[in-house]
Parts: structure tokens; C-alpha cells; sequence
């Protein structure tokens, strides 16, 4: 049964491979990643292990200041899942959606920057927010 969050909505705690019920609401996809979705995707086309995944994301620290943004350049970032690109936040975070959906995901230290952060641009053990947008799936 769901837990409210701290903003009201349900909170689920879901292992990394339940693929049920992700389009609605807000949940946990592991101990250091949440997962809100702002707009639902198609629900079904979900990146697998080695897809290149083609997303727009804006990154924000806790305070709100934005550190990076592939909207603001005009041109998306791509990744490949499973390949340790980014960040575990992202690698679990974006497992988890489906093509057309727009979430935040919000990472805590341990599946950010970690105890280091990136200097001068993401302090040591900053939770960083991203609101993300996965566009398509390349082979």
C-alpha cells in the first residue's frame, strides 16, 4: 500500500525491475533515486541494458541553481544504459521510464557526486534534482 510523500503523493518503494506502475504519481525506484512524473510516456517502450537512450534534462542543485542543462544548449544528451556514463541516479532513474515521459528524479549523494561533488560546480554531498525527458531509444 502507498506511503504519502512528504508532498502528498503516494510513495512506493519498487525493486529496480518492476516495470508495473511506473507511469503514475510519485515512487522510489531504489534507496537514491525518486522518481516524479510530470508528463506520463507511452508506458510500454522502456530502455533495456546497452540502449542509447536520447533525453533533455535540466540539472538543479538544492537551493535551486541550475549547473547544467542540455535544454539550454538545444541539442539532447544521449547515454547508454548499463555502461556507467552518468551518474547511478541516472542510470537507475531513467531505467525506469518510458519514451515520452518527463520526470523529476531526484538523487541523493551516494547515486550523485558522492562525498567529492564536482568542483566548482556541485558542492560535496549535494542531492541534485533533474527534471528529464526521454525522447527516443536508438539501437
Amino acid at each position: 500500500m502507498p506511503t504519502p510523500s512528504p508532498a502528498g503523493r503516494p510513495c512506493l518503494l519498487l525493486p529496480l525491475a518492476l516495470k508495473s506502475g511506473r507511469e503514475d504519481g510519485y515512487h522510489r525506484a531504489k534507496m537514491g533515486v525518486e522518481i516524479e512524473t510530470i508528463t506520463p510516456g507511452d508506458g510500454q517502450t522502456f530502455p533495456k541494458k546497452g540502449q542509447r537512450v536520447v533525453v533533455h534534462y535540466v540539472g538543479t542543485l538544492a537551493d535551486g541553481k541550475v549547473f547544467d542543462s542540455s535544454r539550454s544548449r538545444g541539442r539532447p544528451f544521449k547515454f547508454k544504459i548499463g555502461h556507467q556514463e552518468v551518474i547511478r541516479g541516472w542510470e537507475e532513474g531513467v531505467a525506469m521510464m518510458s519514451v515520452g515521459q518527463r520526470a523529476k528524479l531526484v538523487c541523493s549523494p551516494d547515486y550523485a557526486y558522492g562525498s567529492k561533488g564536482h568542483p566548482g560546480i556541485i558542492p560535496p554531498n549535494a542531492t541534485l534534482t533533474f527534471d528529464v525527458e526521454l525522447l527516443g531509444l536508438e539501437a
